[in-house]
């Protein structure tokens, strides 16, 4: 058996894919865990936000779960209107890694 070869991509491609961190009381009871939470691009896929986290933070990621967060509907001055759908990434870091999401971005 063959092992699979990990994928190499572009800085440029890397550095697209998380927008920010999300800093909510539910994402930062994940630190306690382990576990850190991105707001990252539509399309990423999940060995595409492992590779990012890991290049941008020089962590070790143990594992990428992600869910799309649909958008509400809201009113706008009395208007129906409806907020955008966005995609978010919740990290968890291998034993004894960190990232400081107040800090560095």
């Amino acid at each position: 058996m063959s092992k699979a070869k990990a994928i190499v991509y572009p800085k440029e491609t890397l550095y697209g894919v998380i927008l920010a961190p999300v800093i909510t009381e539910k994402a930062t009871r994940g630190s306690e865990f382990n576990q850190v939470t991105f707001k990252v691009r539509d399309d990423a896929s999940k060995p595409l936000i492992k590779a990012a986290v890991e290049t941008l933070f020089s962590v070790k990621v143990k594992a990428v779960n992600t869910l799309v967060v649909k958008g509400k509907t809201k009113r706008f001055k009395g208007i129906p209107g409806k907020r955008s759908d966005w995609k978010k990434a919740v990290v968890t870091l291998a034993a004894g890694q960190t990232i400081d999401v107040t800090a560095s971005l």
